[in-house]
């Protein structure tokens, strides 16, 4: 009989039988059970994680997007900012500069009129030294005159 046994080992057999259909009918219950019980549940899940993780990989995108267009604002508004400072920055100096050189030009017509005035002042005080000192010359000089002489001078003689 081993030699039988191992004849029908070596040989095919193609021929179906009925548990054959059984076999079909036992997978297919399987593959039924198993997707109702375990692929869809976890395909479920898969689909539910995948559209979390979108939602929020979009929500970040769009908060990403919002923090942008705010970063642009601020840093806009901020250049503007520092535009209108430095153009009030220079209003105020070119008008500090203009009052500066207003009040220098008053200053320097105020110096040039006390100038004049004091010249005037000096040519008058000059002009009464010339007289005081051209009286009093010749009064000295009629006294010196009139000691070395030993007599008075009159005006005619002093000339």
């Amino acid at each position: 009989m081993p030699f039988v046994l191992g004849f029908a080992e070596n040989s095919i057999q193609l021929v179906p039988d009925g548990t054959l259909i059984l076999h079909v009918i036992i997978i297919l219950v399987m593959i039924y059970v198993l997707n109702a019980t375990l692929y869809r549940p976890i395909n479920q899940i898969l689909e539910s994680r995948e559209k979390r993780t979108r939602g929020r990989l979009t929500e970040a995108q769009e908060i990403m997007q919002s923090v942008t267009e705010k970063i642009r604002e601020y840093e806009r508004s901020l250049r503007q900012a520092r535009a209108e400072a430095y153009v009030q920055t220079e209003t105020e100096r070119a008008a500090a500069m203009k009052e500066r050189q207003q009040k220098l030009n008053e200053m320097r017509a105020q110096l040039t009129q006390t100038i004049a005035q004091e010249k005037k002042t000096i040519e008058q005080q000059a002009a009464e030294a010339r007289t005081t000192l051209e009286a009093e010359s010749r009064r000295r000089a009629r006294e010196i005159g009139s000691r070395l002489l030993s007599r008075p001078l009159s005006d005619a003689e002093m000339n």
